[in-house]
């Protein structure tokens, strides 16, 4: 089994200047746990995911007004919290070595990649999906 196979093409991106709340809002209405970051040449520069944008958020103990949160909220960019450098898998491999991989770096998902293109996010849950239609 590949991964080519069993992952999400065409993955919506952002760029590193995109604001977080952009891509706060971009997440929640796509249903997406991460987001792959792309530069003006269509490079993977890193990947922001639901638990950076939570850790981003201020606390609700915060003493700050609403307005004052959404001001400062307003002005962080994805390029700020991204996780960089990232943990890729080229299409080709196997699923159970992209298994491996986010297994030994705990992560939820990887960006696809042919050479240095962007193909598509395989995740956990598309590795869980392909072990229970192999089964059967």
């Amino acid at each position: 089994m590949r991964v080519r196979e069993f992952m999400t093409t065409s993955p919506v991106t952002v760029h590193p200047d995109t604001t977080l709340h952009a891509a706060s809002e971009l997440m929640k209405n796509g249903g997406f746990r991460r987001l792959p970051v792309v530069d003006n040449n269509q490079k993977v520069v890193g990947i922001i995911t639901d638990r950076d944008v939570k850790q981003a958020m201020p606390s609700d103990a915060t003493s700050l007004s609403i307005w004052e949160i959404n001001y400062l909220v307003a002005k962080i960019k994805v390029s700020e919290i991204m996780s960089h450098p990232i943990h890729f898998v080229l299409e080709d491999a196997t699923l159970e070595y992209a298994a491996e991989q986010m297994l030994n770096h705990n992560i939820g998902g990887m960006p696809v990649m042919h050479g240095d293109q962007l193909r598509g996010v395989v995740t956990t849950t598309d590795v869980l999906r392909a072990f229970v239609g192999h089964r059967e």
